[in-house]
């Protein structure tokens, strides 16, 4: 008889990737998840006591798993929930897993998602890292330190002196040549109405499927990509200009915001958000003359 707690979590694999599959993702990765939800099944043990001894290691050994599905299965045993799959659903709340964090309100959930573009529990580790929370007002040393180690404990983190190779935000980001390239992709298959669409739950009263939702790989990155549905995309009017990527990176999944600039030299580009230096050197290489 299989194990209660390994059937819920290969069946959330499994739903995983029947979306993945109806929203066109690449088939390898469907049967990763697939695959990794059949290995659990035929587990002896629960995996929460090989998470318990072995960390995310021990989750990175069990049969067909590699490192970005223990990361899934890690959070499904810390949270209860996979936000992949809250995401893939249209039920992603990122307010509210951030207001999950100890010393996180509703007004600074709010601000981190809203202005920060933070999505989830690795990025707003990677946040706290790099520089990115220490901007809002009210974050001293105290509270920077307290959220480190609450999400080094809920994250299963070996804790390291923070270095800037550990953190994808900091270095090891894919080139925003990459990143503009799925942008494009991205706007280009919506335009043409390519794309499987969902319904967010967040600022949709109607329930209306009008979000388009595409996954592409570039340079063995896995990546999606749906127009900002934040509360500040909305008051803009800008849920058709603003793309957010999700993509793999070291220690967790990442993402960034392309926008077109309203301001400089860059106005009226494709730009990455926090990133426009590096778009600037890449259209003047291009031989761009509105730069």
């Amino acid at each position: 008889m299989p194990i209660a707690l390994n059937e819920d979590i290969a069946g959330r694999l499994d739903e995983v990737g029947r979306i993945l599959a109806e929203q066109g993702a690449n088939r390898f990765r469907v049967q990763a998840y697939h695959r990794a939800a059949a290995g659990l099944r035929c587990l002896a043990r629960p995996a929460s006591e090989i998470y318990a001894e072995q960390g995310l290691a021990g989750l990175e050994k069990l049969p067909a798993v590699g490192e970005s599905i223990a990361r899934a299965i890690r959070d499904i045993l810390q949270h209860g929930r996979l936000a992949m799959l809250d995401r893939l659903r249209g039920e992603h709340d990122p307010v509210a897993l951030l207001r999950s964090v100890p010393g996180i309100g509703e007004v600074l959930a709010c601000k981190m998602h809203n202005e920060l573009g933070i999505e989830s529990l690795d990025d707003l580790e990677a946040s706290a890292h790099d520089g990115r929370l220490e901007g809002l007002p009210g974050f001293g040393i105290k509270r920077l330190t307290g959220i480190r180690d609450s999400l080094a404990h809920r994250l299963g983190r070996i804790r390291k002196p923070p270095q800037a190779e550990s953190f994808p935000n900091v270095a090891g980001d894919p080139p925003v040549a990459e990143l503009l390239e799925v942008d494009n992709e991205y706007r280009r298959e919506a335009a043409a109405d390519r794309l499987r669409k969902i319904a967010p739950r967040r600022f949709n009263p109607t329930g209306k499927a009008w979000l388009p939702v595409m996954h592409t790989t570039r340079s063995m990155r896995h990546y999606t990509a749906l127009f900002s549905n934040t509360a500040h995309a909305h008051d803009l009017h800008k849920t058709n200009d603003w793309v957010v990527l999700f993509y793999d990176g070291l220690n967790g999944e990442h993402q960034c915001t392309v926008i077109t600039s309203e301001f400089g030299r860059l106005k009226g580009m494709r730009i990455v958000r926090g990133r426009e230096a590096e778009c600037e050197a890449l259209y003047r290489k291009r031989g761009l003359s509105s730069v």
